[in-house]
């Protein structure tokens, strides 16, 4: 050990087995120390902050506790070694430097720790609860990849490593690469936009414009987004896709709108389909699951050869899914119950397409 290290410190004296013994002895007690009286001490002190109702300093304290511990373990692991050779390791620059860089290191994990903490239970931060906001996961990763950016720029400069040199380099890397995943860049942007825009969080329940694309947010990540789709199957979907098409967030809605078309026989007279249509809009009326201050519609909207379209349309003051369907039910037997009272006839619009061009083709072949 004397020739490994002697070219580090030359005026090291050579360790005895008693000065051995009482460096073990000063680590194993720095272990302890930290182990169990410094958690007790940081335990209390958070406890003091908490009870002078300031839960972000409390917390960051809580959730720093390991962090400080080792960084003080490591400060003894030093004392220790300075003992045994009776030369200070941090006289040496490069022990310097590396002595800095692992308290750099514990600094921002530390950082992540309590953001990892606070995404995950942010109302721990406020006494009211209403006032805490969660961070999204997506904006979890960029400040984690910016504080450990931070950390190696930190460590590197300590170091002296030649930081012009190496980001010119990342920067033409950049510019060669960004041709070549045009397509993964316009992802990361995308998301860039979802963690700004905000336009849904975990959890929620969204769908597409087009209804392609229905189901709960699992995940949101740099490319793309884990949608749990409403058949239990899980779709990866690109961050770009999402944000280059409407998006209803149906978890912020407050009510449910439900418009449904029915295709009724022209042969019926126009008495006959009016009264149809008010006793319609009566009976949904009187649903009491059905929103009174919302616009309800029962109207034939649409005339063609043979059939006229009636429009059906109502809101449901609820974001339930199953309440949605038992109103929507109750209206559907009410409707079939109605037409049967007035011995009204529905048509099946495809089926009397098709009849119809099959006897314009049986004539033009007579």
């Amino acid at each position: 050990m004397d020739k490994s290290i002697r070219w580090l410190y030359p005026n090291l004296v050579e360790p005895t087995w008693s000065d051995i013994f009482v460096a073990v002895t000063i680590i194993v007690l720095g272990w302890l120390l930290q182990h169990y009286l410094l958690k007790y001490i940081i335990k209390k002190i958070a406890a003091f902050f908490e009870k002078k109702s300031k839960l972000m300093t409390a917390r960051i304290i809580e959730h720093f506790s390991r962090e400080i511990r080792h960084a003080i373990f490591t400060w003894i692991i030093f004392f220790a070694l300075s003992y045994l050779i009776e030369v200070s390791l941090l006289k040496n620059a490069s022990m310097l430097n590396f002595f800095y860089s692992l308290m750099v290191f514990y600094f921002i994990k530390g950082m992540i720790d309590v953001l990892n903490y606070y995404a995950n239970h942010p109302e721990a931060f406020h006494l009211d609860i209403s006032k805490s906001t969660r961070l999204t996961p997506f904006s979890l990763r960029v400040i984690n990849a910016l504080l450990a950016i931070l950390g190696i720029v930190l460590i590197a400069s300590l170091w002296q490593f030649n930081l012009n040199g190496f980001l010119t380099g990342i920067g033409l890397t950049s510019v060669a690469l960004a041709f070549g995943i045009r397509d993964t860049s316009s992802h990361i942007f995308g998301g860039l936009s979802m963690a700004f825009d905000k336009p849904f969080k975990v959890g929620d329940m969204i769908a597409t414009e087009d209804n392609k694309i229905e189901g709960v947010i699992l995940d949101i990540n740099l490319r793309s987004t884990l949608i749990s789709t409403s058949d239990k199957g899980t779709v990866y979907v690109p961050n770009a896709y999402l944000m280059n098409r409407p998006i209803y967030n149906l978890t912020t809605r407050e009510k449910r709108k439900i418009q449904t078309y029915y295709y009724i026989s022209s042969e019926h007279t126009e008495s006959e389909i009016r009264g149809f249509c008010n006793e319609v809009k009566k009976q949904i009326i009187l649903h009491p699951s059905i929103s009174k201050n919302e616009l309800i519609l029962v109207y034939i909207d649409e005339f063609h050869a043979g059939y006229y379209r009636m429009l059906v349309s109502y809101f449901i003051p609820s974001n339930d899914i199953q309440i949605k369907y038992d109103v929507q039910q109750d209206i559907l037997f009410v409707i079939k119950q109605v037409m049967n009272e007035v011995s009204l006839a529905m048509v099946d619009p495809d089926t009397y397409k098709a009849n119809h061009l099959d006897n314009q083709t049986n004539r033009v072949g007579d």
